[in-house]
């Protein structure tokens, strides 16, 4: 029986959460539909993803990745260059276990520690904003979902200042746990494209 995804080794979680987020990927035909990020549209999704972590992990480490096509250009080709980059250095002891430090993540952890703890979720997060844009199936998996809620929840009043997500959205009573992680994340948990009738569809816990 397959573990929950929370308690998978590092390398495990980042390749479930990465094949869902590329499955996504592939699925998407509007790389310029809006998404529930007011100023990103659907290839902005991908191009945040495959700038930023290259960037942290330069700044503090030996590790170097090889640049790939832009978003802009080809954001099937760009995820899927940085994503192959990313299960190669968690999938080698050696490269994973080399230190990095900066003012953002601390001194001295290990290259593959601070993908797991800074880019894994991230990724996690942003497959329900391109499924909801693209008009896929948006249920993220439930014990994640949970543990995302609980563990940010408790650390609201350090996270909410740093400027990470907007501010808490509205939810209704009967609101599913992931509607709740998104609104707390300072997404509308029930957005959908204009025009789209998407209403509820494929939300859930």
């Amino acid at each position: 029986m397959t573990a929950p995804l929370p308690q998978l080794a590092p390398a495990e979680e980042y390749r479930a959460i990465a094949d869902r987020f590329a499955a996504t990927v592939r699925g998407t035909a509007d790389w310029d539909a809006p998404t529930p990020v007011v100023e990103w549209r659907a290839r902005d999704v991908v191009d945040h993803l495959v700038t930023w972590l290259p960037a942290v992990i330069e700044d503090g480490s030996e590790v170097r990745f090889t640049p790939g096509p832009s978003a802009a250009e080809d954001p099937v080709r760009a995820w899927t260059h940085l994503d192959e980059q990313i299960r190669r250095i968690l999938a080698d002891p050696e490269v994973s276990a080399r230190p990095h430090s900066n003012r953002h993540t601390g001194q001295d952890r290990p290259v593959g520690a601070v993908i797991d703890e800074i880019f894994t979720g991230d990724v996690f997060f942003h497959t329900w904003d391109l499924a909801r844009s693209s008009g896929q199936d948006d249920r993220l998996d439930p014990d994640m979902v949970h543990e995302a809620l609980t563990g940010m929840s408790a650390m609201e009043e350090y996270l909410r200042p740093t400027g990470q997500f907007g501010q808490q959205q509205p939810v209704p009573e009967d609101a599913t746990e992931q509607e709740r992680l998104f609104a707390f994340l300072g997404r509308d948990p029930r957005w959908a494209p204009p025009g789209s009738g998407q209403g509820r569809l494929g939300l859930g816990s």
